[in-house]
């Protein structure tokens, strides 16, 4: 689980971070992508203040994500 949280938010962060638009576009993809293991590991150690940073973090990433891919912000 935490490789998993590593890869795509390091992927995530190294992406969104690029001057390239294209880069940046699956940079938001991978970070909403990675949030789901975020959720689940910080629930089953009820870690309760960074599961809801990660709530927050998953709706910036979705936000990220329909602005990257669908022109909408």
């Amino acid at each position: 689980m935490q490789l998993l949280i590593f890869a795509f938010s390091a992927l995530a962060i190294w992406l969104i971070a690029s001057p390239s638009p294209r880069s940046q576009r699956w940079g938001a993809l991978f970070g909403l992508a990675g949030q789901p293991f975020w959720l689940l590991e910080t629930w089953s150690a009820q870690q309760l203040g960074i599961f809801a940073l990660s709530i927050f973090y998953t709706v910036a990433w979705a936000r990220a994500v329909r602005t990257h891919w669908f022109g909408r912000t």
